[in-house]
């Protein structure tokens, strides 16, 4: 059995089999996939799994010593339980490593129903702070928190310091600046959940127009930005797009980038966090082979001489190509502002 070099587990997004297999081929510790249906977060059209298609890649996996999380990450929705149920029958029946899961009621089945299951509280469950996560394991077991991207490095390290279960960081992929999952503007835009929907722009509510060379992208019928002929055009998100303020159009909230965490990788491990994740169900197993072959190189350098560790070119190169705006930051882990 194949055991990993670094202690800071490498968490690998699966949104289909042949991502799973590139995953584990490119050096991921686990993989986090879901069903195809409302049950997860990333419930698109020609994504996700069968449950046949996850027999095999938990096969697969264990068969090379990785795991494999099922992401259950979505609300139970009113009169619709049962299907969420069964979703963690089958998580638990196909030989899930451990579920993520936001909703409390949910987590109160499976904590009932499977004692044994290992319980992931996921980014869903916006806890951003030792007492919440604390509640969550003297209520449900979980054995893992899946923190927020919006917080900083003091206040990891504050939440490692004082909580008794897991932690795990994103470490590659969007932002989002928002309570994850519960974006007020996203949901006001389109009339649509983005935990029900899996994304903050539903392609239904996305709408392109073109003028005199001019590019004009939508969110149902809010103008979210306008290019230039030649400007590269992004997909329309509300928070990510450019607005007039004070008779200047700019990136109102924030701008299109993506969070890049490996120059923090001895930092994280030191104080604390057990796991890297990469964000990504929804991208291609190109995208996952290239990213997380250069998240495996980062942490295996990073745990052979943390104090010399320094992130090498190419590997923000290759982290820069698949990124927003072919942006990177280092996000709310070192935000400037208070």
């Amino acid at each position: 059995m194949e055991t990993r070099t670094s202690p800071l587990e490498l968490v690998a997004p699966a949104g289909s089999l042949a991502a799973l297999k590139a995953a584990i081929d490119a050096g991921a510790d686990t993989v986090y996939l879901g069903l195809k249906n409302a049950t997860n977060a990333r419930n698109f059209a020609g994504l996700n799994f069968t449950e046949s298609d996850i027999r095999a890649g938990v096969d697969l996996a264990h068969s090379r010593g990785r795991q494999v999380l099922f992401a259950i990450n979505t609300f139970v929705q009113a009169g619709r339980a049962p299907e969420w149920r069964a979703a963690v029958d089958a998580a638990y029946g196909l030989g899930a490593d451990a579920v993520i899961m936001a909703d409390a009621g949910l987590l109160a089945y499976a904590s009932d129903r499977y004692p044994g299951l290992r319980l992931h509280l996921s980014v869903q469950g916006s806890a951003t702070h030792a007492d919440a996560i604390e509640l969550m394991k003297e209520q449900f077991g979980i054995r893992r928190v899946v923190l927020p991207r919006v917080l900083t490095l003091a206040e990891i390290a504050r939440i490692c310091a004082n909580v008794s279960v897991e932690v795990e960081v994103f470490g590659f992929g969007s932002l989002c600046v928002m309570a994850e999952g519960r974006c007020l503007l996203s949901s006001y835009a389109t009339g649509d959940s983005p935990n029900n929907k899996g994304v903050c722009s539903p392609a239904h509510a996305v709408r392109w127009s073109e003028e005199n060379g001019r590019m004009d992208a939508r969110l149902n019928g809010i103008l979210i930005d306008r290019y230039e002929p030649g400007e590269p055009a992004a997909y329309p998100t509300l928070c990510k797009g450019r607005f007039e303020v004070d008779g200047q159009a700019d990136h109102a909230l924030e701008e299109p980038t993506s969070l890049n965490a490996i120059g923090l990788l001895p930092r994280l491990a030191e104080m604390g966090v057990s796991a890297i994740k990469i964000e990504g169900r929804q991208r291609s197993p190109a995208y996952v082979t290239q990213v997380v072959s250069t998240l495996r190189a980062a942490l295996d350098s990073a745990h052979a001489d943390a104090a010399r560790f320094s992130p090498r070119p190419e590997w923000n190169a290759m982290l820069a190509r698949h990124s927003e705006g072919s942006q990177v930051t280092q996000g709310a882990f070192e935000r400037p502002w208070k």
